[in-house]
């Protein structure tokens, strides 16, 4: 069995690198909060001190980070990943971030002599459990196939993109689809109450018809109660749209429904839902209910 790193064990982190150990690997953790690591711990995980012992010891290290900042700050530095990869080991970023840091972060880890590899994924809290997640991967083709029997832990699907940035741009392009949904669904149950209808109903109707789809199964009871369980933080979509917005900017293409999608994400989010479901963001959509 291999012997693997992980960095980051928030919700989606945490379960993948106990799927990586439920499947009989070994498996060396680090986390900002170290009280993290315990739940892996009881699964027969070690605890490193770095980012860089971790990937000095592992011949590949995963990592699932909140955002471009800290994926270049558990990269840089004394203790960082850049200062422990070396003899051709890998590091797979699986964060979801810009092409730009995904590029830079990944000349830093190849200048050190190691091999880089992006891996965003697409899924929440439950298929990152269930080991279903669709992890986008870019880079450093032989490491690609060297993390494929991870991948196949983690996730169902695992399509190679090309060139280190393809797969950051093939999540933003997701997420930002997804959040453009769910504010679209949100303001439809809005509409759906208070015309007197029934939400049950109308989740009836759509799973039934051509607008079926999971998001909308699982979301939609969150919405008729009002009550937002995390699955996926609505910080990181709404960090996510910021990040495709810019892309849009730098390439020239117009994104009118992302832009207002983003700013319906930042009004929930400065209502204090920060760190709750992505399905918050129908408090800022019922606005009724917010006064």
């Amino acid at each position: 069995m291999a012997h693997y790193g992980f960095l980051g064990l928030g919700i989606m982190g945490r379960a993948m690198a106990a799927n990586l150990l439920k499947a009989g690997h070994k498996v060396t953790v680090w986390n900002r909060s170290v009280d993290k690591c315990a739940p892996l711990v009881e699964l027969g995980a070690t605890v490193g001190d770095t980012p860089r012992q971790i990937t000095a010891e592992c011949e590949i290290t995963f990592a699932m980070l909140a955002d471009p900042d800290a994926a270049r700050a558990v990269c840089s530095g004394a203790d960082g990943v850049a200062a422990g990869i070396g003899g051709g080991r890998g590091y797979v970023d699986m964060s979801t971030v810009d092409d730009l840091t995904a590029q830079e972060i990944a000349a830093a880890v190849t200048a050190a002599g190691g091999r880089f590899l992006e891996a965003p994924v697409s899924g929440t809290k439950k298929p990152a459990e269930d080991g279903t997640l669709i992890i986008l991967a870019a880079g450093d083709e032989s490491l690609y196939r060297d993390a494929l029997p991870a991948f196949e832990i983690m996730g169902k699907m695992s399509p190679f993109l090309g060139a280190v940035g393809q797969g950051a741009r093939m999540k933003l392009v997701v997420n930002m689809i997804m959040g453009g949904m769910l504010t679209a669904f949100g303001e439809g149950v809005a509409l759906a109450l208070e015309s007197g209808l029934d939400g049950e109903k109308l989740l009836e109707v759509l799973a039934n018809g051509a607008l079926g789809n999971p998001m909308f199964a699982s979301k939609g009871a969150l919405l008729l109660k009002e009550n937002y369980p995390t699955s996926f933080p609505l910080k990181h979509m709404q960090k996510d749209l910021r990040l495709a917005l810019q892309l849009g900017d730098r390439l020239g293409q117009p994104l009118v429904t992302a832009a207002t999608a983003n700013e319906i994400f930042k009004r929930a989010r400065a209502a204090g839902h920060a760190d709750d479901d992505i399905a918050a963001v129908y408090t800022a959509i019922h606005e009724k209910k917010c006064k």
